[in-house]
C-alpha cells in the first residue's frame, strides 16, 4: 500500500473536537489490517539505518503507532504521557494545541545520556505536542534523529515548530 491508499482509510469527522475542526479520525484505518501493517512498514523505513535506541510514543495515538515501529527497529519503548499517568518521578512541560492547552511528562530517568531517539505520533498539526517531547528528551540528554507521523495538516504549519535539526516524516500531507 502507498501513502496514497493509506489516506482513502482515514475519514474525515466535521465539528470534532469542537466546531470548525475537521478531525482526521484513524480507527477506520487502525481497523484495516493491510493499512495498518503497511502504516507502520512505511514509518520505520526511514529510519532503518539511523540507529534509533529508544522510540518515543506520544499518548494515547501514537502509542498505537510507536510500540510496532520500535520493534521493526529494534529500539526500546518511551511513553510520553498526558499528567499524573506514570508511576515514578517525572519530567513534565507544558505546551498549546491547536484548540486548546495541554502537558506531556516522561518518567525522569527514561532516556540515557546520549540514545538516539525517535518520536512518533498519529499526525503533526500545530506542532506543539512534538515540541514537547522533543523537549523532553533533550531535557534528559537524548538526542532527537527523527520525528515520524501518519499525517500531517501542513496548513497548521507543525513543522517550523519541530525545526530543521531532525528528520521530519509524515506518510500523508493534507494542505
Amino acid at each position: 500500500m502507498t501513502p496514497d491508499d493509506l489516506r482513502l482509510l482515514i475519514r474525515d469527522v466535521p465539528d470534532f473536537p469542537e466546531p470548525g475542526i475537521d478531525f482526521k479520525d484513524i480507527t477506520t484505518l487502525l481497523s484495516h489490517p493491510e493499512g495498518l501493517a503497511a502504516s507502520i512498514e512505511l514509518l520505520a523505513q526511514p529510519f532503518l539505518a539511523s540507529s534509533i535506541d529508544l522510540v518515543v510514543g506520544i499518548e494515547a495515538r501514537g502509542f498505537v503507532f510507536s510500540a510496532p515501529v520500535a520493534l521493526a527497529l529494534g529500539a526500546g519503548l518511551v511513553p510520553v504521557r498526558k499528567p499524573g499517568k506514570l508511576p515514578s518521578l517525572t519530567n513534565s512541560v507544558s505546551y498549546a494545541l491547536e484548540y486548546g492547552e495541554g502537558s506531556l511528562e516522561i518518567h525522569a530517568d527514561a532516556i540515557p545520556r546520549g540514545a538516539r531517539c525517535l518520536i512518533v505520533d498519529d499526525v503533526l498539526a500545530t506542532g506543539g505536542t512534538a515540541a514537547a517531547a522533543m523537549e523532553l528528551v533533550d531535557a534528559q540528554g537524548g538526542l532527537v534523529v527523527g520525528l515520524a507521523f501518519l499525517a500531517e495538516l501542513v496548513f497548521l504549519s507543525g513543522r517550523a515548530r519541530v525545526g530543521s535539526d531532525s528528520q521530519v516524516v509524515a506518510l500523508i500531507a493534507y494542505d
